[in-house]
């Protein structure tokens, strides 16, 4: 089945290998209104995990499951010191992996996916994380979710949409889908909604705002400007 063309592709960027939900005119519009707003009031944001190469974004991303970017920032200086390539934690086993980032939540279960996945990179990618979707997700402890942190901000490539717990909130919250969307439908509603050359920037704006402003509990956002105007119901889609 052919795929629709999407707002602001161009013949480099990879072929989206799903539908996309059809959106209206209006709805484009309001989102391009939004994201302009966004960009006002968060002419900074960017990805807040600290790192110097795809694979320290990789392993931080990994790590940053259920885990605040703050607390991964703590943890990785040591342990990228530790391991400054992929085979250097490829050579290692997860036990060895463990001891720098215990302050994480899960962090047997992450030490055993970032072991795995760099020794896929060395074994099956020449040490270089892959600049593909298809290909990230071959490795383990990678998701979509990941995948899109590493190939927007490491690479530059407009796959995906981030979707984390902040973004998945505003969604709902700034009328872009309908409460109880699925995380994975929410991801296709913000690709067809939003210019596809502004996805990792937006990403970014979203997850600053739900942070700052318009965050989970304690919301300071009742006379935000992004929330007076957009935080409605509305008929657009």
């Amino acid at each position: 089945m052919a795929k629709r063309s999407l707002p602001g592709a161009s013949a480099g960027e990879p072929a989206i290998p799903f539908e996309l939900p059809r959106v209206s005119a209006a709805a484009r519009r309001r989102a391009l209104e939004l994201a302009d707003a966004l960009a006002a009031h968060y002419p900074d944001a960017h990805c807040e995990l600290e790192y110097a190469s795809p694979h320290e974004l990789l392993v931080a991303t990994i790590l940053s499951a259920q885990a605040t970017d703050v607390g991964v920032n703590k943890a990785t200086p040591a342990l990228f010191a530790r391991f400054p390539t992929p085979a250097d934690y490829a050579d290692a086993t997860p036990a060895e992996i463990e001891p720098f980032i215990r302050s994480i939540g899960l962090y047997r279960n992450k030490a055993r996916a970032i072991h795995a996945a760099m020794t896929e990179v060395v074994g099956r990618f020449g040490g270089e994380v892959p600049r593909t979707m298809e290909e990230l997700l071959t490795l383990r402890g990678v998701a979509r979710k990941t995948a899109n942190v590493v190939l927007g901000n490491a690479y530059g490539v407009s796959a995906g949409f981030v979707v984390d717990t902040h973004i998945a909130r505003l969604a709902v919250r700034l009328c872009l889908v309908e409460e109880g969307t699925t995380v994975a439908m929410v991801e296709r509603y913000l690709m067809a909604i939003f210019p596809r050359e502004r996805w990792c920037a937006l990403s970014h704006m979203l997850i600053w705002h739900g942070r700052r402003a318009c965050r989970a509990r304690g919301a300071s956002c009742s006379e935000h400007p992004v929330c007076v105007r957009f935080g409605r119901c509305c008929e657009l889609r």
